[in-house]
């Protein structure tokens, strides 16, 4: 879900991660005064393509078992155990892929007109939006209309929707924050190329000292998120249309996405993302930072429920120590993903390589798959794992079959 230099965030060619695209950058240029010419985009890079595709199949899975989580569940049947995989992946999954989309955003303003780079972005991240905001994202709704009103025609629906709302986004919030984020990177490389320098020289310390990466990027993630959180609760988004983003997160996801343009501005072989560095060689260590915030996050929903009695509005206290927690399994898992991946020398292709083109377009299209496999799946008592496997695997597929299928229209591959 990227951003385009490809990239960004996901796709080049000139693709990125979920909207954009995401060529592997290789370049020498030092980071100050000295720096050369713009930097060229290389071959691509496959473990953070590799990295991007598996968050995907992240969200395919998160839409997949929401229904069937213990606490909130909308189907008859639940299992505690996907409240251990929503409360884990909706804690770092969109953070990482503004990360991963920032990536490759400098090198690609760098390389081209402050209108080439626009136009791009309004094809690659614009043009999805609107489409799916028009057609995904009502068809997805629908089925969940259904239940209350059978009778309902999509027509009456989809005019209701646009017309006089509510209109939500679901996932494609993500595309259209991120070609926010990057035009607001493209005027702050006009005022200065070097204001990410200092996090390119943090991603350098980051090669042979990953801790202090992370020390960075959390501290970051506290300054910028807690003082949010405290005030608008974790419940509040900012809408308009179809145009909606959590309050309380906007400030951290911009720090991940810029933080990630700061890493590959320069030197991108050199600093914390290097398969040569210590990260990958710390993979396991990571692991099990991670597990450490992940667990007191548990602890404080247990406060929250047993002992606060699950109140409507928490103490500023609370937010805090919650917050706090967050932001460490976010900064922490995020480097335990790459470390993997960076460490992983499978040639391929495996599934995910053969994904990879697709993964974008996987993206914007299951949502209404995922609904409406929920749909059907809704009456029948199986036990809430098999509808929420039946539900997963079949939207993989069905959404990766329609990608495929939508990337051979002429010019489609342009913009999926």
């Amino acid at each position: 879900m990227l951003n385009p230099v490809p990239g960004g965030t996901v796709r080049p060619r000139d693709r990125s991660a979920i909207g954009a695209t995401m060529t592997t950058m290789s370049h020498t240029a030092t980071i100050g005064p000295e720096a050369h010419a713009a930097p060229k985009a290389k071959a691509r890079n496959l473990s953070l393509d590799r990295a991007r595709t598996f968050l995907t199949l992240v969200v395919l899975l998160h839409h997949a078992v929401i229904p069937y989580t213990h606490f909130g569940h909308t189907d008859p049947t639940s299992w505690a155990g996907f409240d251990v995989i929503v409360l884990a992946t909706d804690s770092f999954f969109m953070a990482m892929f503004f990360f991963l989309s920032g990536l490759f955003t400098w090198p690609g303003i760098a390389r081209k007109a402050p209108s080439v780079f626009l136009r791009d972005r309004l094809l690659r991240l614009g043009l999805p939006f609107v489409v799916a905001a028009f057609t995904v994202i009502p068809l997805a709704y629908y089925a969940i209309a259904l239940r209350h009103d059978p009778a309902l025609s999509f027509a009456s629906f989809w005019w209701k929707t646009v017309t006089v709302g509510p209109w939500p986004s679901g996932p494609i919030w993500f595309v259209w924050v991120l070609l926010a984020f990057d035009l607001t990177a493209s005027l702050l490389y006009r005022v200065s190329a070097h204001l990410v320098d200092p996090g390119n020289r943090i991603s350098l310390r980051g090669f042979e000292q990953p801790t202090v990466f992370w020390l960075v990027l959390a501290a970051v993630s506290v300054i910028v998120y807690l003082p949010a959180l405290v005030y608008f609760g974790t419940n509040k988004w900012f809408e308009f249309g179809p145009f909606s983003v959590q309050a309380s997160r906007i400030l951290l996801y911009f720090a991940y996405f810029f933080i990630g343009a700061s890493v590959g501005a320069a030197n991108f072989d050199r600093g914390i993302l290097s398969p040569e560095g210590q990260l990958p060689k710390s993979r396991w260590q990571w692991v099990i930072i991670t597990l450490i915030p992940y667990c007191l996050m548990w602890c404080m929903i247990y406060v929250k429920r047993e002992i606060l009695g699950n109140p409507d509005h928490l103490p500023h206290w609370y937010h805090v120590f919650y917050g706090t927690f967050f932001v460490l399994f976010s900064a922490s898992i995020l480097l335990a993903i790459l470390a993997f991946f960076l460490h992983s020398k499978a040639p391929g292709p495996n599934l995910l390589d053969r994904m990879q083109a697709d993964a974008y377009g996987m993206f914007l299209v299951h949502y209404p798959i995922a609904l409406w496999i929920q749909y059907a799946l809704y009456d029948y008592s199986w036990p809430a794992i098999v509808k929420a496997a039946i539900g997963f695997v079949l939207t993989v597929i069905l959404s990766w079959g329609l990608t495929a299928a939508l990337r051979k229209i002429p010019g489609a591959s342009h913009v999926l």
